[in-house]
């Protein structure tokens, strides 16, 4: 498991004001998501499945992002090319092994929900936004679960 406050202040935090995309609802919605993705950063590949990083995107939805949103946003791939050297797709497994990238790519995976983020002091609310949109109801994130997750994490 990281250490969260390291994570959040020298990863998540630069990522996102890197992509313009930074409030704290945004990066507690990040460090919500890595608690119970990874379980803080201790699995960097599913183990009995494709998700990948600390966030566990699984191939298909880094490809969709890809391909359906990155591509036909100008302005999010002049971001990438300057703030993260990034010119075309990079491989999936970029998200292992980079964090300020596997952190741009949920984050921008984020940011094309309409529905306002949580606000960060709102553990139900981050709950909510977490399972609906990034879980869903397919995965199997459980609601006490995850808060112990976040919690621990947070604490780390």
């Amino acid at each position: 498991m990281f250490n969260c406050e390291q994570l959040r202040t020298l990863i998540i935090r630069p990522a996102l004001k890197d992509l313009l995309l930074h409030t704290e609802d945004a990066e507690e919605l990040m460090i919500f998501t890595c608690a119970n993705e990874s379980l803080g950063g201790t699995y960097l590949k599913q183990v009995k499945g494709p998700a990948l990083g600390i966030y566990q995107m699984e191939p298909e939805t880094y490809n969709d992002l890809w391909q359906n949103h990155i591509k036909k946003k100008t302005s999010i791939l002049l971001i990438l090319l300057h703030a993260f050297n990034i010119i075309n797709m990079p491989e999936e497994d970029r998200l292992i092994y980079d964090l300020r990238y596997a952190t741009a790519m949920t984050r921008i995976y984020y940011s094309r929900i309409p529905t306002p983020l949580p606000k960060a002091i709102d553990l139900d609310g981050l709950w909510n936004y977490y399972k609906t949109y990034y879980n869903t109801s397919l995965g199997k994130a459980d609601y006490h679960q995850a808060l112990e997750n976040y919690q621990r994490f947070i604490k780390s």
